[in-house]
């Protein structure tokens, strides 16, 4: 049977990135139900950070609104991917970077943001 294996609007193959974007945007979007806020905070995938400050590689980053911008969360994907072997790993090590920025920016303890962060 000759014919495509799947149709042109399907993906043969999904890379790393856009599965981890997809880890990052369903943990966004856990939390939107609770903080209707984030839908106003741009929400970034960088592979690395781009600098680093004294031996620890962050796994994310916030930076809240100015006059210009608005609110900012970063989730570098290298770092977290390199510390959670398993899908299932990088789901919740994501979430939980997601959790932390969120809380950062609302000035908030991570487990008010999320009752089960911290939770395995």
């Amino acid at each position: 049977m000759r014919g495509p294996v799947a149709p042109p609007q399907v993906p043969l193959s999904v890379t790393r990135a856009d599965t981890f974007r997809d880890l990052v945007q369903d943990s966004v979007e856990r939390l939107e139900r609770r903080w209707p806020q984030l839908a106003d905070v741009d929400i970034h995938v960088l592979e690395v950070p781009t600098s680093l400050d004294g031996f620890s590689v962050p796994l994310g980053s916030a930076a809240p609104a100015t006059r210009d911008q608005p609110a900012r969360i970063v989730v570098y994907r290298r770092p977290v991917e390199l510390r959670a072997k398993t899908r299932d790993e990088r789901a919740l090590l994501v979430h939980e970077v997601v959790v932390e920025q969120v809380a950062e920016l609302l000035g908030l303890a991570p487990e008010s943001v999320d009752p089960r962060y911290g939770e395995d």
